[in-house]
This record gives C-alpha cells, sequence and structure tokens, in this order.
C-alpha cells in the first residue's frame, strides 16, 4: 500500500503555509494524517488559536474515515444530518464535516492520507491546502 512520507508531509505543509500567505489569510494550522488516520505532522502558525489542532484533525480524520472530503461532506451533512450525527457517534464526535478536510491522492489515484487546514474561512483554508499538495506533486480531493 503506497504511503506519505514524513518528507511529503512535510512538504505538503509548508506548500499550504505558504499558498496561505500568498493569500493574505489568517493564520493557518495543518495536519497531515496517514491512511489510518494517524497524524504524521501538524503545524500551527504564530497567532492561530490552540484550538486549532482539533479541528484541522476533524477535518482530515472525517476525509480519511469516511474516504469523503469535506466538501461532499458537508453537502452529506446537509442532505442527511442524520447520517453524519451518526458518524460522529461512532468516531467520538471526531469529524468534522467541511471543506478544508482534503483527501491525498498520489498520481494513480491512490488514497495516501488526508490534509485538515483551519484558521481562515473553510473555502480558504481548502484552496490553501490543494495548493500544499499540488506542490508535492501529489493531488488534492477537496
Amino acid at each position: 500500500m503506497p504511503e506519505l512520507s514524513l518528507r511529503r508531509a512535510r512538504q505538503i505543509i509548508r506548500g499550504t503555509l505558504a499558498k496561505g500567505r500568498e493569500m493574505d489569510l489568517k493564520p493557518l494550522s495543518v495536519v497531515v494524517l496517514d491512511t489510518g488516520g494517524h497524524v504524521k505532522a501538524f503545524e500551527r502558525e504564530d497567532g492561530a488559536s490552540p484550538g486549532r489542532f482539533a479541528i484541522a484533525h476533524g477535518k482530515a480524520y472525517g476525509a480519511i474515515m469516511l474516504g469523503m472530503a469535506g466538501k461532499a461532506q458537508m453537502a452529506r451533512a446537509e442532505q442527511q444530518a442524520y447520517f453524519m450525527d451518526a458518524v460522529n457517534g461512532l468516531f467520538s464526535g471526531q469529524v468534522v464535516p467541511v471543506p478544508g478536510g482534503i483527501l491525498v491522492r498520489d498520481a494513480k489515484g491512490n488514497v495516501l492520507g488526508a490534509i485538515g487546514v483551519t484558521g481562515d474561512t473553510s473555502d480558504n483554508d481548502a484552496e490553501a491546502g490543494v495548493a500544499g499538495i499540488e506542490g508535492a506533486n501529489l493531488a488534492g480531493e477537496a
């Protein structure tokens, strides 16, 4: 099974934060999870609130555990709130179903992990995250 290396995880974080600065976003926090939902890397920019780890993790965790990016999770939550309520019950409330939870795929479409980005609007978080993933020569599914 393909795996996301620590070097690549750090590269994704650097690229995401660089894109955030380019877009003049509020301070971001970025977490990278492997395919088992385990933290591979995390960074919180100066000025980002300390609770941002939990939000970033929830965005990424939902993406990897459901195999569904944040935008799709949000649409599902809007259409079937009972489903996302049940999912959050199963995963002890760890899923944050909004944009910014992004699946990381290789050139063959294999899921390597997921990232969670938080700090600005969810759509801006997702845009910065996809740029960070693409900067690591991978594909992001937001």
